[in-house]
């Protein structure tokens, strides 16, 4: 049991295995904050304080016992007399006001977890549990409801909210929150994921201090550059030790996370989906439901935080694996472009299984008249001067040689220069009679109407279920302008955004359930949207499109902070002759193993020694799989450091796979100690390279590395519990 409900005290305790969230409902109305952190005992007897800050005011009724400016709340309302961000803010038009009262009517536990209309959510398990509380505000007639769903072995809570208007007024929600959590006075950081295309992920480490800070996307997307995950932690706080909480949202769109520090040093956390091009008309009889958020504390450093955010995700966002081992991939498009064709990609793909590949990938440049990126978008159709014998028939060919067949798709976008734009030119999202905008010669299909995600369904169903493809990679190559849909009326233009995105799921759950036994690779130009909503239907993701392995470094270690290597889409790629040399693939290769492997070469003409290589890199790589995709990671040498050094440690402790990654050489550099803290002091463990025997205590206490000036040196070492 997670869930414990003081119905005497109106205190309410949610338990992890190593966390605790305590909760009590003050004066009969308010639900205040407690106690979020490591779980003790002692947390029953916990009791709300009022906190008094001059100029707070507060309800007479109740003789200020209740000061909204100053305490700590689970939700906060608009218009109450709480000066510091809010959690919800509607607009009553009827009543001409934006104040709401909503108060505490009950609370009630469940197994499971509530189910959130057309979105995707952590997929529940035997153990999990939800705490639903219920507001109302009798005035405006409408509930709200808190859900906060426990996933005890992961150390994680889920959370979000649910407006449901009665029968007296409409109701325009202007912003409501999926999360909230107060945090008591202290000296905070917050750890953001900035950076921009071609360099996702940037990792950036801030003081709160007093003053509000945002992590937003307005693009209609998570975005290159504010992925939605962050942390907040103690401004002692290292990756080994000390206070760390985690945080995410389950969506795709846009997204706000608002970090807020008052004069007290008393922080704030709000997570919401975007706020600012959005609202939402609420009829009476009508409810809205937030995008789950979810939340994790960790006393063991950013470290502790991401390693709790992986099991999370693997074990409750990621769809299960549909072959036994995850596919190594060789994709066309660094090789040929969109100059692709029948013949080419035959050649291609027997090159692939000679190399060791399991899954050729055919990427642009196969359908409708997509001979460059001006053309085709929208016709999900194989051209057929390109293919003569009909895709279907060439999909056939691919599988008879053994090796499976992967395609790209853009689902999301149309050319002016297509089919379906000629046909149905309102289909785009366009304002009336204003200039359009369009990024890589391409428009936004108009997600938000039905009609055109059922015609896009209809199309790929067309296509792929003559022969269906074992995996799709789809991407997304623009972000959000001119949000406007011809099939909604005015009074709705700000749904647009969000209803877009319930449009995308909607095509991503048809192409999951409809292709049940294709792996399917989300991408938006690399890893624009690297997001939790994505990851619940992808098995894995494109993480950018810089496959430069100096670069990757960095990428691929900010991933990490809150996302498991099992969603990281990594490959070797040949930016230039050079990098076919042995020293360069080897340094590629060791980069790669930080995810899911997978390659990017013109294999056609290739050395034979060079295939021989490959062939070796991918029978290691399945040895060391299954620690890559479901080990525990633990962050030796951060990037800035001048190298990046980490380990997987199978949960059992009977494998451990460490990495040493140095872009460029210091003549300064002195020998490196790492140590490996995850490994049975009890046992012993033989490292597979070169048979040498070091007992778990030698491995904790540290494997000594020479100090090396040169610029791409890597090193691995594969430890087995004898």
């Amino acid at each position: 049991m997670s869930i414990y409900l003081d119905r005497k005290r109106n205190v309410f305790t949610l338990r992890t295995a190593h966390t605790a969230y305590v909760m009590q409902i003050v004066c009969d109305r308010f639900p205040a904050h407690l106690y979020y952190g490591k779980n003790k005992s002692g947390l029953s007897e916990l009791s709300y304080k009022e906190r008094y800050i001059n100029f707070c005011p507060g309800y007479e009724q109740f003789e200020n016992h209740f000061l909204p400016g100053s305490a700590f709340t689970e939700y906060s309302f608009h218009g109450q007399g709480d000066y510091r961000n809010t959690a919800l803010k509607v607009r009553i038009p009827e009543l001409g006001t934006c104040t709401t009262e909503f108060f505490f009517k009950s609370a009630r536990k469940f197994k499971g977890a509530h189910k959130i209309p057309s979105m995707p959510q952590c997929r529940e398990d035997d153990e999990t549990e939800t705490l639903e509380l219920t507001l109302r505000d009798e005035l405006c007639d409408a509930t709200l409801k808190l859900y906060y769903t426990v996933f005890p072995s992961c150390d994680v809570i889920a959370r979000h909210a649910e407006l449901i208007n009665g029968r007296k007024y409409d109701i325009r929600i202007e912003r409501i929150g999926s999360l909230q959590l107060d945090l008591p006075e202290g000296q905070y950081d917050y750890i953001g994921l900035g950076g921009g295309y071609w360099r996702e992920r940037d990792p950036y480490r801030l003081p709160v201090g007093e003053g509000e800070h945002s992590i937003t996307s307005r693009r209609g997307a998570s975005s290159h550059s504010r992925n939605p995950f962050f942390m907040v932690l103690d401004h002692s706080t290292t990756e080994q030790k000390g206070n760390a909480y985690g945080f995410n949202i389950v969506y795709s769109g846009s997204h706000r996370s608002t970090i807020m520090g008052d004069e007290t040093t008393q922080t704030r956390i709000i997570t919401s989906l975007g706020d600012e091009d959005f609202s939402w008309l609420l009829e009476k009889g009508e409810s809205f439901c937030t995008p789950e958020a979810v939340m994790t504390y960790s006393p063991h450093g950013i470290g502790g935080v991401s390693r709790n955010m992986h099991d999370l995700v693997r074990d409750h966002i990621l769809p299960a694996e549909v072959t036994p081992r995850r596919s190594v991939i060789l994709n066309s498009w660094e090789a040929f472009f969109f100059d692709i064709n029948e013949d080419l990609m035959s050649d291609f793909a027997r090159g692939a299984k000679d190399c060791g590949m399991d899954t050729v990938v055919m990427d642009d440049g196969w359908f409708g008249a997509r001979v460059g990126d001006r053309a085709g978008l929208g016709d999900w159709h194989a051209n057929p001067e390109r293919f003569k014998n009909g895709l279907p028939s060439f999909i056939r060919s691919i599988k008879s040689l053994g090796i499976r067949f992967g395609i790209w798709i853009e689902p999301e976008m149309v050319n002016r220069d297509s089919d379906l734009y000629r046909a149905h030119p309102d289909w785009v999202l366009a304002y009336p009679d204003r200039m359009r905008t369009d990024a890589r010669h391409q428009y936004i299909l108009d997600f938000a109407n039905p009609e055109v995600v059922e015609n896009i369904n209809a199309q790929l169903a067309e296509t792929f279920d003559p022969e269906p493809p074992d995996y799709f990679k789809w991407d997304m190559n623009r972000n959000m302008t001119d949000a406007y849909s011809h099939a909604l009326p005015p009074e709705r233009q700000d749904e647009v955004p969000h209803r877009y995105m319930l449009g995308v799921y909607d095509l991503y759950s048809w192409l999951r359930e409809h292709f049940p036994n294709a792996m399917l690779e989300n991408c938006s130009g690399g890893g624009g949207r690297y997001d939790l909503g994505m990851m619940s239907f992808s098995h894995q993701i494109w993480a950018s499109d810089n496959t430069n392995p100096e670069d990757r470094i960095n990428i691929q270690y900010a991933s990490t902070l809150g996302y498991p290597a099992a969603t990281m889409s990594c490959h070797v790629a040949n930016h230039s002759d050079s990098a076919l040399n042995p020293r360069k693939l080897e340094f590629g290769y060791h980069v790669a193993l930080g995810g899911a492997l997978g390659y990017e070469f013109n294999v056609l003409h290739m050395p034979e020694e060079v295939r021989k290589s490959l062939r070796e890199q991918i029978k290691e790589y399945r040895v060391y799989e299954p620690l890559i995709l479901r080990g525990d990671l633990y962050r030796l040498l951060v990037p800035s450091s001048g190298a990046y050094a980490y380990y997987f440690a199978a949960k059992d402790g009977s494998a451990i796979l460490l990495s040493y990654i140095q872009a460029k050489g210091d003549p300064k550099q002195t020998e490196r100690r790492l140590r490996i803290a995850a490994a049975d002091k009890n046992a012993s463990y033989v490292c597979t390279q070169d048979g040498k025997t070091y007992t778990g205590e030698e491995l904790r206490h540290g494997i000594t590395l020479t100090a090396c000036t040169e610029d791409e040196y890597s090193r691995i070492w594969h430890f087995v519990r004898k």
